[in-house]
């Protein structure tokens, strides 16, 4: 039988899971900061151009649908920087970011491995595979943000004028920092089913409430759709707002296995 850790020793225990994830971040952070070229040139900056991947098989797909508006008709957006520390302070912001990244699924072991040991035998077995799950569904949130979201939102904002007269001129920090915050925006959304699961299993939380909260639940990811790509084209908007709407649903779904399962051990 395990003994019984104090409070100190569990704080010492934590103090041990952030030096060990703030470590990983670091050494990936100073890995990604030395291939700059193809952290900016081939991933950051690449959403920008129009011969990325994304516009390229949104306008095969509209030439195959008869949907012209898939075929994004602009021209390459051109970045300037009006900082002294402007470019060394992105990439430094940039290298961070994909050091967290590519560090989630160990820095989530690691909290995993913390708080394992508090929970019962059940627990243990209901929850098998979670960091795989969680780990997993950061990633596709970030691979759908970076396919989908990004471009969508950068083509829309990044050309729109409201005059002719007036030249768009993308700050890189402002750049940097809408990419960035819309990609780690996508990824914590999708963790959304793992939320539903432990809120479920607590008993905060029960299919019955998705249920009634469902239409609501539309119109708001309708109108985040909508703030993630404020292009007045309905199919840009579905290229975001389905995806999330599938998301609730498979959370519901997870919801209700839980509740379920929870009423039927308690009888």
């Amino acid at each position: 039988m395990e003994k019984e850790m104090t409070f100190w020793e569990h704080l010492d225990e934590l103090r041990g899971v952030l030096i060990r994830s703030l470590i990983a971040v670091v050494v990936l952070t100073i890995v990604a900061f030395s291939f700059k070229n193809i952290l900016f040139d081939y991933i950051v900056l690449a959403p920008k151009d129009p011969d990325f991947i994304t516009y390229r098989l949104l306008c095969r797909l509209g030439t195959f649908l008869s949907i012209s508006s898939l075929c994004f008709d602009t021209g390459p957006i051109h970045l300037i920087n009006i900082s002294l520390a402007g470019q060394f302070t992105s990439h430094i912001t940039i290298s961070f970011i994909a050091g967290c990244i590519v560090g989630s699924p160990y820095i989530i072991w690691e909290f995993w491995r913390f708080i394992k040991p508090g929970l019962t035998e059940d627990e243990r077995k209901n929850t098998r595979g979670v960091v795989f799950i969680i780990s997993s569904l950061f990633i596709i949130g970030i691979i759908f943000s970076y396919f989908l979201v990004v471009p969508v939102m950068v083509n829309f904002l990044g050309n729109y004028q409201v005059s002719t007269s007036v030249t768009n001129q993308i700050a890189l920090d402002s750049y940097v920092g809408s990419v960035s915050m819309m990609t780690l925006l996508m990824g914590l959304i999708f963790e959304f089913p793992v939320v539903v699961f432990f809120l479920t299993k607590i008993g905060i939380l029960n299919p019955s409430i998705l249920k009634k909260y469902r239409k609501h639940t539309i119109v708001i990811i309708l109108i985040v759709a909508g703030i993630i790509t404020p292009s007045p084209d309905i199919f840009s908007q579905m290229i975001v707002s389905v995806p999330l709407y599938v998301l609730y649903e498979i959370s519901l779904q997870i919801s209700s296995k839980v509740y379920n399962k929870r009423a039927l051990s308690e009888e």
